[in-house]
């Protein structure tokens, strides 16, 4: 039994994946009904406001979800939102057990097990949770911290350089591995820079052709969409004219957020405004705009996940008040001697004071290093 659970389980993980960086700030759910052996009915969380996966897999099922097992990636919701409970379209269609790899942990829609297993459902929970919890850990972690998950993304040289004295970093890193970086922005609903990242590089912050193996339950990618575009730019210095402000590759208009102190040039705001960004003041914090205050209003705005491709300045910044999450690391064979590091600003007196990686990917991708791992506290 345990194998047949684990299979179909892992079945629902994978048609969760379907909807990869479309259901912020909703979590990935995908959902399979099987009787007799057969699966009758399979669904997925395809956006935010949509149905749920539990109930499209129902609709598929009809009268075959009577007496059927339903395999859910996440705990069914047992509170109304802007669905009603998946709990109670289980119980309503006559499900007989509920298997689930991972217990929901938003106090408003906890609850779906226990209403289940009240009206005499058969319920498990706890298979596959491992798998469950890094599928959506970018949910899992606003859940536990209130802010969003912030995953700082760098291409390095091995003496430890992101860009050369001018600021130059094209290319550090392989094709290969920029392709998989690519990924990194379909999964998470917002890209943040820095201005001088604008200034120097004027990158368009778009998904074009990536490589899906951050993702490793994915079987097919999902539509492309683009991420929300934000720039910290507390003097508002982003030109209008920026590339960042284009439609992106597939026609859709760019979502600009240009987060600026408090007290910026007032024309520069009105310029940036018609160029299509939408302007927030923030207050300000030992001369930039305040990262915290930025990554309030973010989660205010539903973008529940960060992607930081900051430059050196910002992304020392993130680091010193300890808000990067997850790191994902590009190393190129190629020696730049002088030039800028990863994190700039960033100090420690002794290597034992280091901040330390917990590293969960050692990949090759042709001559690079491809590293992931987590800052532990």
């Amino acid at each position: 039994m345990r194998e047949l659970d684990e299979r179909f389980l892992r079945r629902a993980l994978q048609l969760a994946e379907r909807a990869r960086g479309h259901t912020h700030p909703n979590p990935l759910v995908g959902a399979v009904l099987v009787r007799e052996g057969r699966v009758v009915g399979e669904g997925y969380h395809p956006r935010a406001g949509e149905a749920h996966a539990e109930v499209l897999a129902l609709s598929q099922a009809g009268e075959l979800a009577r007496g059927a097992t339903a395999y859910v990636s996440l705990e069914p919701c047992a509170h109304f939102g802007r669905t009603p409970p998946c709990s109670l379209a289980l119980l309503q269609a006559g499900v007989a057990r509920v298997v689930v790899a991972a217990r929901e942990e938003n106090p408003l829609a906890q609850g779906g097990l226990e209403r289940l297993r009240a009206a005499g459902v058969a319920v498990e929970a706890g298979l596959l949770e491992a798998e469950a919890r890094a599928q959506n850990e970018v949910f899992f972690h606003v859940q536990k911290t209130g802010r969003p998950f912030v995953l700082l993304k760098a291409a390095l040289t091995l003496d430890g350089k992101a860009a050369a004295p001018s600021g130059d970093a094209r290319w550090v890193s392989s094709e290969a591995s920029r392709r998989v970086a690519q990924a990194y922005r379909q999964g998470l609903p917002a890209v943040a820079v820095g201005v001088g990242t604008v200034l120097q590089d004027d990158p368009a912050l778009t998904v074009r052709e990536p490589d899906f193996r951050p993702f490793p339950l994915m079987l097919e990618p999902p539509p492309l969409r683009d991420p929300a575009k934000v720039v910290l730019d507390t003097e508002a210095r982003t030109p209008p004219t920026a590339r960042l402000f284009r439609p992106g590759p597939r026609g859709e208009p760019a979502r600009v957020y240009l987060l600026v102190g408090k007290g910026a040039p007032k024309e520069r705001l009105a310029a940036l405004e018609r160029a299509g960004a939408r302007v927030v003041e923030l207050p300000r914090e030992g001369g930039r705009v305040s990262l915290e205050g930025a990554l309030g209003f973010l989660l205010e705005e539903g973008l529940d996940g960060v992607l930081l491709e900051a430059g050196p300045t910002l992304a020392g910044a993130f680091l010193a008040r300890g808000l990067v999450d997850k790191l994902a690391l590009f190393l190129a064979p190629k020696l730049l001697g002088e030039g800028r590091g990863l994190a700039e600003g960033l100090a420690v007196e002794r290597v034992a004071e280091a901040r330390k990686l917990r590293l969960t990917r050692r990949e090759w991708l042709e001559e690079d290093l491809w590293l992931e791992g987590y800052l532990e506290v």
